[in-house]
Parts: structure tokens; sequence; C-alpha cells
């Protein structure tokens, strides 16, 4: 008989943690899995589907809790009856966590995908769920799956139980995201980019943790120091009608060498587009992005947060978070590299997706969520 794995995760948008979800759904191949979502299906929901996964959504509002959606919730957990409940961040793992001890279940798993939580950055309902979890992290679940280093010890240190906590890394299907000489000119034809121009590319969403006044910043500097180049930014509210963006962009005179593109599906192409990968966020955990484009080849510049030192090592470039003269730098040291010395660019983009080959792997992703699950009780 096949062991029942239910996922219950706070929503199914376009997110790091969703991605994981999705990708350890789809290569986990020895389990009966469920999974629920507190809102609605989202991004990935359609995409759950597709490969014969039972989702069911409860579309909770945001920041509101009715008592109807906690018995729909406690119904559907007692009717799956599963041998194992692995919840999807602070939320999930609150609401999640509670409900299904209360329906019976005893091997209940956290999932924590956040590093910091900063007041007017982070919702407050975000941060009191998060300092409640330390507290009922005594007793709900029996392991803590943390993605990053980073983020058990940030955790831990407001409080979440010690003797609870796992890091599971991201893993990836390296066949999904490779380097693809065919992308690589089907994106620069779509934009009209010659194949010699240098594009500095970044794909993710408008969040303040993301700090894209940092990044836009730093590229205004180099703008000054006549370093031509083009800036493609890809996701969920990086679009033209992202007002408070594009006034921010035209204030630092990028308007002519800025393009937008909104949230894309075909991201593997979109790596192989760019030439160098920026991350000038503020906060992370395990940013997948990083992974996803040097896995493509794609060399990446980035902030030191959460485990992207881990990440990159030593295939690009790390610098300190919100300073943009630093990540100016950096991105200049990697324009010059690629122009000057085409063999050691290769090299860098080389390095780069065979170090997410060996460490980074989906299966072994997908073998440690199973052990902590059911071979570390």
């Amino acid at each position: 008989m096949e062991i029942k794995v239910l996922h219950i995760i706070t929503g199914l948008n376009d997110g790091g943690a969703e991605a994981v979800l999705y990708r350890l759904c789809k290569h986990d191949y020895t389990n009966d899995i469920y999974v629920i979502s507190l809102m609605d299906e989202g991004k990935y929901g359609s995409l759950l589907n597709e490969l014969g996964i039972d989702i069911f959504t409860l579309n909770m509002l945001s920041g509101k809790i009715k008592l109807k959606d906690l018995i729909n919730l406690y119904k559907l957990i007692k009717k799956i009856n599963p041998d194992v409940v692995q919840t999807w961040m602070y939320h999930a793992d609150f609401l999640g966590g509670i409900l299904s001890r209360l329906a019976g279940v005893r091997n209940i798993i956290w999932g924590v995908h956040n590093t910091t939580l900063e007041k007017k950055k982070s919702k407050r309902l975000t941060i009191l769920i998060a300092k409640i979890n330390a507290i009922i992290s005594k007793f709900i679940p029996r392991k803590i799956i943390y993605c990053a280093e980073k983020s058990q010890e940030v955790q831990e240190k407001i409080g979440f139980d010690k003797t609870k906590g796992v890091v599971v890394r991201n893993g990836y299907n390296t066949d999904d995201f490779n380097p693809n000489k065919e992308y690589f000119e089907q994106f620069r034809k779509e934009l009209n980019i010659k194949k010699d121009d240098f594009i500095i590319g970044h794909v993710g969403r408008y969040d303040p943790h993301k700090d894209y006044p940092n990044l836009i910043s730093s590229l205004s500097i180099l703008k000054k120091q006549k370093i031509n180049f083009y800036l493609i930014l890809v996701g969920t509210n990086l679009d033209n009608n992202n007002l408070e963006l594009k006034s921010l962009i035209k204030e630092n005179e990028l308007i002519d060498c800025t393009i937008l593109l909104g949230k894309r599906n075909d991201i593997p192409v979109i790596m192989n587009g760019f030439d160098l990968f920026v991350l000038s966020s503020s906060a992370e955990a395990f940013p997948n992005v990083l992974a996803e484009a040097m896995a493509c080849g794609t060399p990446c510049v980035s902030t030191d947060v959460g485990d992207v030192s881990y990440i990159i090592d030593k295939t690009g470039w790390v610098v300190a978070p919100q300073n943009s003269t630093l990540l100016g730098e950096a991105i200049k040291y990697a324009y010059l590299e690629k122009s000057k010395n085409n063999k050691n660019w290769q090299d860098k983009k080389n390095m780069a997706r065979k170090h997410i080959v060996n460490n980074f792997n989906i299966n072994h992703m997908v073998d440690r969520y199973n052990q902590v699950w059911f071979s570390d009780k």
C-alpha cells in the first residue's frame, strides 16, 4: 500500500517555496501525494493537476481566517488520513500543523523558507505568526525542515525548537535547466538585441526584500561610467504597469536600456538569454533563481543573503547587501571579464553549471525529504 503524503501550503502562486513543492511532487515517485492550498490554485495548481495529483483549495482570503475555513481544512485532513503532513511556510505551518494534530496526525513536518523578518518589509501578521510558531514548535511538529542553514539559524534565534531542525537544500532537474544556444538566440531575436550586447538579467517578483532600489542604483553608477548594457527584469509585477518601479528606473536614467517583461513561463529560455544574473536582495533563504541561472551556465552576482555564498561558491561574485557601490563594482568586474577574456568567462559558465549539477540534484532532495518523513523518527 502506498504511503500518503499530504502537503499543506499557504498558496500556489509564483514563489520559491511553491516551486520547490512542485519539483518535489513531480519527482516523488514512491508516495501517494495530496496537496491542500489554503488560498487558490495560483500558478502551480494546474501544473500539479497535470501530474495527476489531487489538489484541494480552501480559497482563504489573505489575512482573514474564518471558522468555516478551519472546519473545511480539518475535514479534509481527516478524509485524506495521511501518514505524514508536510507544511510549507509560516501560515500553513501554523494552521496546518495545529489542525493536523487535532485530526490525529502525529507525523507532522514543518517547512520554513524564510530568513529575516523585518518591520515595514514583512507583514505584521506574518511576524506575529512566526513568533507564535516559535512557541508551539516545541510540541506541534516532529521535525522542522529548513531550506537553508541561514534560515535555521535565524528561526532558532527567535525560539524555534533547536532539537528538531533539519536542513534540506533545494534540488533541481538540470535536464530542464541547461545551456542552450538556440534559447540564447531565440531570446535575443525576440527582444531585437544583438548577440554581443551585454544583458544583465533578473527573475523575481516586486517585493521590498528584493531591494530593487539597490539594483537600479548600482546600474545607474555603471551607466555614468559609460558602460553599455541592457537590464531585463522578469517576474510578477516587474512590468510596465508597475508605476513605482518605472519611476525608479526613470529617476536613475535607465529607461532607454531597461526592458520589463513581467511574468513568463519560459524561464530556461530567459536564463540562457542573460549574460549575467543579478540578485540584489536584502533578505533571502535559498534563492532558486540563482541555481536555475547557474544550471544554464549563466554566472551570477548576488548580495550575501541566506545561503547565497554556498550556492554561488567560487563561480561568481557575492557582495554585502544594501550597498549599491559594491554591487555595481561586482557587475562591472563581470562585464570586463566577459569583454576582455572569453576563455575565463567560458570557464566561469562551465563552473557555474557543474557546481549545481554536483551539489543540488533533485533526486537527492527528494530522498532527503523522504528520510526526514519516515527514517528520522
